[in-house]
């Protein structure tokens, strides 16, 4: 991550590096969500040349699992199936997403980076060896494209197939401890807050009122936002929530096609989807790490170090 960060800094020109690069201590440009289509920091890849484009996915790569670089590279290409579908009045495009790096990788302080654009937004922060991945935003408009009833494009399908059979293997009280509203939520309750204010009630059923097979599925839905990482980061991501409490609810409709919500939580970790249209084809999805998001965690342990 660091030597792709450093190639992708050499191969920009010195006004695209301007506008790419901020100080580590920039809170309000580092600490930055924004998964609508909004003006946002850092260097649109619109304006790089190949090289630089190029360098920019070599980057996203060491951050993704293979299976989530793909997801993330359909996520941007439907920013033109969008356009198509609204009558090209808003101008999306493919390329309008932005890189930014905070600080200096090639130095031994702490530093970040973060590409971003509708939709897709992935923040990692790095102290020494440790990489904080939150927060982790996938998202898919729109979520199906169909020929004659049949997927043709689905990015996001396992994270709502999965959840879906979670839903299913409950039974009937499991089901109505887990679903907790008969309507989803506009859009997923941590929206684009730089920290999750407070700590968000653990609603739903909890885990250890899963029989096998319920658990086994909760824990196949945990690994899969997991997963999106590589493998090294995702198995540290697994050892640090491991043996914590879970709690799994729905809201909405349980069945396709209809606007429906849900998340999962633990300690330290937050998982929501949100399906956010009248005929459920709208996804956004997020991993987040409520206490240490933006990299509080590893930053907090670097400060003590300094500081012992």
């Amino acid at each position: 991550m660091r030597s792709a960060a450093s190639a992708l800094l050499g191969a920009l020109d010195g006004p695209t590096r301007e506008a790419a690069t901020y100080p580590f201590t920039d809170d309000a440009a580092r600490r930055w969500l924004e998964y609508r289509p909004r003006p946002r920091p850092g260097a649109c890849l619109a304006d790089l040349d190949r090289a630089g484009r190029k360098a920019v996915h070599r980057l996203l790569a060491t951050a993704l699992s293979p299976h989530a670089y793909a997801q993330a590279m359909t996520i941007i290409a439907l920013e033109e199936v969008l356009d198509r579908a609204e009558g090209w009045r808003r101008g999306r495009h493919s390329g309008d997403y932005w890189i930014a790096i905070f600080g200096t990788p090639d130095s031994d302080e702490p530093w970040s980076w973060r590409l971003e654009g509708h939709h897709l937004s992935v923040t990692m922060t790095v102290v020494g060896d440790l990489v904080s991945p939150a927060p982790l935003f996938f998202g898919a408009n729109p979520a199906r494209v169909d020929y004659a009833g049949r997927p043709v494009c689905r990015p996001l399908a396992p994270e709502e197939d999965l959840a879906r059979a979670l839903l299913e293997s409950l039974g009937p009280a499991g089901r109505a401890a887990a679903i907790v509203d008969d309507e989803a939520p506009a859009d997923i309750i941590s929206a684009t807050r730089p920290r999750v204010s407070g700590p968000v009630e653990p609603l739903g059923v909890d885990a250890a009122r899963l029989g096998p097979t319920g658990r086994a599925l909760l824990d196949q839905v945990v690994a899969l936002y997991l997963d999106r990482l590589p493998p090294e980061l995702a198995a540290r991501e697994a050892a640090r929530i491991s043996g914590g409490g879970l709690h799994f609810a729905w809201a909405g409709p349980t069945g396709p096609g209809h606007r429906h919500y849900y998340r999962i939580q633990g300690d330290d970790l937050l998982i929501e989807y949100d399906n956010t249209s009248v005929d459920g084809n709208h996804a956004h999805t997020v991993l987040r790490r409520p206490a240490s998001d933006f990299g509080d965690d590893v930053l907090a342990a670097h400060h003590a170090r300094g500081h012992r």
